[in-house]
């Protein structure tokens, strides 16, 4: 009788485990059913209400982001179960550095123990071949946030499976900045390499003036090649949780056409459903939104 309590915890153990491979085959079963009909490309979140979930369950100061993280691996391994390519997440906004120092400092150290295991053989990186983009003012991060983003960047630039892109010291304001100084530094390059050659050609007419002037000016195509996140196609559907209607500053540039959804759940409550029922609007709402594509 002594061992009655090992063998039932043995026993617990094998029927969860069980329980958790036959879940595991239905959401497979279903995913195919739903490949059937057009499979968005790029899944954008603003993972929205870690705090609020935390305050609401009474858990204590990071107990929100550390269920937020488990969150994400889930509905990260959903996606690439779908056959999603791209997902995007808004892991940290620029303006976030405004929050109280010891927070700021906590969600630091939370982000660097997060960043370090994604590299770990049973992270989900390895499991399904990501590779790992962080975009965003990567100086504003301390040094050990920084290398360790760097080195998961190179660790993963070999896979080519599905990618994942961690928006971290970001916003849209930011990056649009960034890729119009880029264009003008290029574009001032190029320009001062047009200039000698015309140095070279003392003969250029009229018609060689106005090519000049045109070349001066910054095409859209520029500004779209000096973007961050011209590594990923523009999100198909763009999550954000908590029943916020925002943006917020993220990806403006790349959501003129994507479909946005507004879950009431709080981030850590987000599960199967809500990724279901918005790819099931995509599905629904695809023939107009790429003819609205064609029209641009």
């Amino acid at each position: 009788m002594a061992e009655l309590p090992g063998q039932i915890r043995r026993m617990s153990g094998g029927i969860s485990q069980l329980i958790e491979q036959i879940y595991g085959f239905s959401r497979r079963c279903l995913f195919r059913v739903i490949s059937m009909g057009p499979i968005p490309s790029h899944l954008a979140f603003i993972m929205d209400g870690n705090r609020r979930y935390a305050k609401k369950h009474g858990l204590e100061d990071g107990s929100g982001h550390k269920a937020g993280f488990s969150a994400l691996m889930s509905m990260l391994q959903y996606c690439y179960e779908l056959g999603i390519k791209y997902v995007t997440i808004y892991a940290f906004s620029i303006d976030n550095f405004r929050r109280q120092p010891e927070e700021v400092q906590s969600l630091m150290d939370l982000m660097l123990e997060k960043i370090k295991s994604l590299l770990e053989k049973e992270s989900i990186v390895h499991q399904y071949g990501i590779r790992v983009y962080f975009i965003g003012n990567l100086a504003l991060l301390n040094d050990q946030v920084r290398a360790a983003a760097e080195k998961v960047m190179k660790a993963t630039a070999k896979n080519s499976r599905v990618v994942l892109l961690i928006c971290i010291a970001y916003n849209s304001t930011n990056e649009i900045v960034q890729a119009v100084k880029k264009s003008c530094i290029n574009t001032s390059d190029n320009m001062e390499a047009y200039g000698n050659d015309k140095h070279e050609d003392r003969d250029s007419d009229i018609e060689g003036t106005d090519m000049e002037n045109q070349e001066k000016r910054i095409q859209l195509v520029d500004i779209e090649e000096n973007m961050q996140m011209s590594v990923a196609p523009n999100p198909d559907i763009l999550i954000r949780s908590s029943g916020e209607t925002r943006l917020s500053n993220f990806l403006l540039w790349q959501t003129g056409n994507t479909q946005l959804c507004s879950p009431a759940s709080l981030w850590p409550e987000i599960g199967l459903r809500h990724l279901l029922w918005a790819v099931l609007n995509f599905q629904r709402n695809n023939s107009y939104l790429e003819k609205r594509k064609k029209q641009l």
